[in-house]
């Protein structure tokens, strides 16, 4: 007695579900973008030599691998520390700034344009810790601005506004005010109180 075949399957098909399955998932896939630190690396100059720093202009701000801050060769808790970085930038120890409130310690920084903020991590400090140190450090900036903007804001058309603010309403495509006007003030906030930032990993 002959065999009988085996009945065949029909694999025509597969190669077009397979191709919109794939085109499927990989329309209706979400993938998730890592959100980082937004940092502008400083412009490339010609002059070679170093600018010469007072070290009374440094704030040095070291995280060791167990997390543990030492700002300025003192133990310090982080919710201790943009209080710190802030008088720091606030000092006006020359008196050349005009905005700036702070205590006039000759020991401390000339004034903000000359401060700077030096950050050393170790190699195994958590993500975690360097981060919040990141967020307070910024934050630093960022109160001594938002009170620069309410100062001046006023004067300028934009009164009660913080810098904060500002760089929102700029970045609005629906507001429909003085760009240029507003943009002029930020840049001006932003040249008074640079982010000096100085990033070191050990």
């Amino acid at each position: 007695m002959a065999k009988r075949a085996a009945p065949e399957v029909n694999a025509g098909s597969m190669a077009d579900i397979a191709f919109l399955l794939l085109i499927f998932f990989l329309v209706t896939t979400t993938i998730e973008k890592d959100s980082g630190i937004n940092r502008k690396l400083p412009p490339m100059e010609d002059n070679t030599e170093p600018p010469i720093i007072k070290q009374k202009n440094i704030f040095t701000v070291l995280v060791n691998k167990q997390d543990r801050l030492l700002v300025e060769d003192e133990p310090m808790e982080i919710k201790d520390l943009r209080k710190a970085a802030r008088e720091f930038l606030d000092n006006n120890g020359d008196g050349t700034c005009s905005f700036c409130k702070g205590a006039r310690d000759p020991k401390s920084s000339d004034n903000p344009d000359k401060a700077i903020i030096s950050l050393k991590n170790d190699r195994e400090t958590s993500y975690a810790a360097y981060i919040s140190v990141q967020n307070e450090l910024v934050a630093a900036y960022n109160e001594l601005r938002n009170r620069r903007a309410l100062e001046i804001g006023a004067s300028r058309g934009f009164p009660n506004m913080n810098f904060q603010e500002m760089q929102e309403l700029h970045k609005d495509v629906r507001w429909s005010g003085n760009k240029t006007k507003l943009k002029d003030l930020i840049d001006q906030i932003k040249t008074e109180i640079p982010q000096k930032l100085s990033e070191v990993v050990e």
